[in-house]
């Protein structure tokens, strides 16, 4: 006979209070993270799509309909000496975070029990009322073999203990912290969850993939011949609907008087008239002081083409289910609130294509040369974007290469594979702004094998470099310190960026704005075998926050870098902190196993715990150990202030 399930609940403590506002504010700040542990919570027999739907109806739901008292539960993670979660070293989210966090473990838990004939089901356990989506499968991007083999591994697992897997790998909870979370939930017995939970090995990293992200989804038609045969038996009756409705409307304009949302507003009218398009003259941008996208002229051979721009501006107002719809994250995806800035209208490949841009996005209209079906609008954010960071937009992808539109001060435009630091040499133009196609960077499903940029020249010789991370607007790379980092362009710099490379594809379709490359390290290996590169790489990305950091080691003759720390939301490796510390396991050729760490260049000691004790002065450090070791690091600055290694 097999162990009824009973939920015992923790009587609450007398903990903070929080209101509904402070949850609130908690929810709006840490939405993409609480998603992301409620789907990974819940069971993998639901199906990515009903987790999907699931996760963010758990999270959702989780806000309080008033006045909450917090249990006796932590508010913060401190596992380790990595990254805090959620958003950053040493910052506590506090107790409207820990509430919210608390009621998503509770509910993923009761919709990981089976349902049982004789006990009525708990709405977590049901498929959700709200959201919900017509019309399209969604589901997460596809990982690679550990994010799967991982995905299995949690299946396996019982609801409680993928529980206390997710909060001690993603939340970065100690044990205690993880049952005290537990038994709050109501989970039968937290200490036999945190055993079985310990038996699948730690991949804290493979967590915080997009494999497991419910907010960044890819999306597909459902069954189109059934949804066919269901939208003719649906015509038919609204049909009827309308002619019993035109029966009982009176003929003074009783009904639908004012009825169209846009009839008689003037700045919805002016949005949706091409006419009204602000268009730049050609020469503006030689003889103003700015270099955004406010001074690009229109140019293709469609701008005067009413028809096609009317059906762009429609679109853009009211997508409709026939429009394809994508938005970077952190962008608005409402109507432009008056005339928007007309940047190109012209004939692309095979489709027609109108971009526009309304002092805060860029949006693209695409849609066949054949006709409508199949039209695509794509949102970025693009405030505040001067210099490098406007002057190129992406105009059309197809069959693995890019075009691009390119500012009217660019007058050269070439490839260069970031991976051989060698001169570009294959030129795209451009003509009439517009690009020849490059090849872009290797497919997230294939071997990184070259990684193509963008290299822009302006009028007065000056180069910079961009790459294509699958938004519309690519993402500006430099190199060197963060206060103050440089273009790519000489050779050291180019060498900077060629091992690490292929990292890039860590951060595709994140919003990135720029991703700077500091080498803050060079060390000498303990066996005598060369010095190894120590790399900081920071994507900064348009909504301002959540930028991602990532700290590689590159061994000498080695093709590529080893990512061998990276954390999310922290100041680490850029302006306002220009420190890093981090460290990764390293094999000599004789099969000895050692600890090395490496600092930025004010670094005064390290000190590495746990598995590994030692410490030494500088920024570097080197301690033999064994395989699989695992030690935090802790950094002391010159000006006695102390750091934390990534993790």
């Amino acid at each position: 006979m097999q162990p009824q399930h009973v939920a015992h609940r923790a009587p609450r403590s007398a903990g903070p209070a929080v209101d509904v506002e402070q949850a609130e504010a908690a929810l709006v700040e840490h939405y993409p993270r609480l998603v992301r542990l409620a789907y990974l919570m819940l069971p993998g027999d639901l199906g990515r799509r009903r987790r999907v739907l699931t996760a963010h109806s758990l999270v959702q739901r989780a806000l309080p309909r008033g006045r909450a008292a917090l249990p006796a539960i932590p508010t913060q993670g401190g596992r380790g000496g990595g990254a805090q979660a959620p958003g950053g070293a040493g910052r506590d989210p506090g107790p409207g975070y820990a509430l919210l966090r608390l009621k998503v473990v509770r509910a993923a838990l009761e919709a990981s029990r089976p349902l049982r004939r004789a006990a009525w089901p708990k709405r977590s356990q049901l498929p959700p009322l709200l959201p919900q989506v017509w019309g399209l499968r969604l589901f997460p991007r596809s990982g690679g073999a550990g994010e799967l083999a991982l995905e299995q591994r949690l299946s396996a697992l019982s609801g409680p203990a993928r529980a206390a897997y997710v909060l001690r790998g993603l939340e970065r909870l100690p044990e205690d912290a993880v049952r005290k979370v537990l038994r709050s939930a109501g989970a039968p017995d937290p200490a036999a969850a945190i055993r079985e939970a310990a038996r699948v090995p730690a991949q804290d990293a493979l967590l915080a993939s997009p494999e497991f992200d419910p907010c960044a989804l890819q999306a597909l038609p459902t069954d189109l011949m059934r949804r066919r045969h269901h939208t003719k038996a649906v015509l038919a009756a609204a049909a009827a609907v309308v002619v019993c409705a035109a029966l009982l409307v009176r003929p003074d304009g009783g009904w639908g008087a004012g009825a169209s949302s846009s009839a008689g507003n003037p700045a919805v009218e002016a949005a949706l008239d091409p006419a009204l398009l602000t268009r730049v003259p050609a020469g503006a941008w030689k003889t103003s002081a700015r270099t955004d996208f406010s001074v690009w002229p229109a140019r293709g051979e469609l701008t005067g083409d009413r028809a096609f721009l009317g059906r762009a501006l429609a679109a853009w107002a009211d997508p409709g289910p026939s429009v394809r719809f994508s938005a970077t994250p952190g962008t608005p995806s409402g109507p432009p609130a008056g005339p928007p800035h007309l940047l190109y209208a012209g004939q692309v490949d095979t489709a027609r294509v109108a971009v526009f841009y309304d002092g805060l996005r860029i949006a693209r209209y695409a849609e066949p040369t054949g006709g409508r079906v199949g039209a695509a609008l794509d949102f970025a954010r693009v405030d505040s974007a001067a210099g490098a960071e406007a002057e190129a937009v992406v105009l059309y992808r197809a069959d693995g290469g890019v075009r691009y539109l390119t500012a009217p001060w660019v007058t050269k435009a070439a490839a260069r594979d970031l991976l051989r630091p060698v001169p570009a040499t294959l030129g795209l133009g451009p003509e009439d702004g517009v690009t020849a196609p490059l090849a872009g960077p290797s497919r997230p499903d294939a071997p990184c094998t070259a990684w193509n940029a963008l290299q822009v020249t302006d009028g007065s010789g000056s180069t910079r470099l961009l790459t294509d991370l699958g938004e519309l607007v690519p993402a500006h790379l430099t190199v060197g310190r963060p206060a103050a980092p440089k273009e790519v362009t000489g050779d050291e710099a180019l060498r900077t960026w060629a091992p690490f490379a292929c990292s890039l594809a860590a951060v595709r379709g994140q919003g990135v704005r720029s991703v700077n490359a500091w080498g803050y390290a060079r060390q000498t290996l303990p066996d005598g075998s060369g010095a190894a590169d120590w790399m900081c790489a920071r994507a900064e990305t348009w909504r301002g926050d959540e930028p991602r950091v990532l700290a590689e080691f590159h061994t000498p003759g080695g093709r590529f870098g080893a990512v061998a720390a990276k954390a999310e939301g922290v100041a680490a490796c850029g302006a306002k902190d220009p420190h890093v510390l981090a460290g990764v396991l390293w094999k000599s050729a004789g099969g000895s196993w050692y600890l090395l760490a490496a600092g930025s260049e004010d670094t005064a000691s390290i000190r590495a715990s746990g598995a590994v004790d030692g410490s030494g002065r500088g920024n570097l450090l080197a301690l033999r150990t064994s395989r699989g070791a695992k030690a935090g690091l802790k950094a002391t600055l010159v000006d006695g202030r102390t750091i934390s290694g990534l993790r």
